[in-house]
């Protein structure tokens, strides 16, 4: 899944800079949070917009059916309630499959982290001249950047082996 986040990274700037000041090191964290933030974001719209869609169909998908069953005395009605029935059950079985609601809550804590971070990159920024702000101080929030990364991996992938295993 991260996948597309280095794709669109690596397609706005294919070049590596080497000897960067602090202030440089900070905006280039600073351009990274931001295209991080956007894939979350992005991603987090599309997953809700689906979850939601797929739980509100089910539902009232459910609640005809079972409105259309009380109707025995017609069998088009019973039958078409009975299709109702058997799109709800494949609409539970795919859902757990895309994992919709789980990415989308998934993309809301990398935003939350991204978040964070550029906030404090901004501050300490802000309270640093160029002259003052030291590699460690950018180097640390670029740890931060990274377990970010890594946590949404790690967390999509053990998802997906949990989903695979059937458990």
């Amino acid at each position: 899944m991260p996948s597309d986040r280095h794709v669109e990274a690596s397609a706005q700037d294919d070049t590596l800079r080497a000897g960067l000041s602090s202030i440089e090191q900070a905006q280039q964290l600073l351009e990274w949070v931001e295209i991080g933030n956007r894939y979350a974001r992005e991603r987090k719209k599309r997953f809700r917009r689906r979850s939601s869609t797929l739980r509100g169909t089910t539902l009232a998908l459910s609640a005809a059916a079972t409105i259309i069953l009380g109707l025995q005395n017609l069998s088009l009605w019973t039958g078409l309630g009975f299709s109702f029935i058997a799109v709800v059950t494949a609409s539970n079985a795919i859902e757990p499959f895309f994992a919709w609601r789980f990415r989308w809550v998934l993309m809301e804590a990398a935003q939350y982290e991204f978040y964070k971070i550029g906030d404090e990159l901004r501050y300490r920024i802000s309270a640093n001249t160029p002259e003052t702000l030291t590699p460690g101080q950018i180097d640390d929030l670029y740890s931060q950047y990274k377990k970010v990364w890594e946590d949404l991996s790690g967390q999509w992938l053990a998802h997906r082996r949990h989903a695979a295993s059937g458990v």
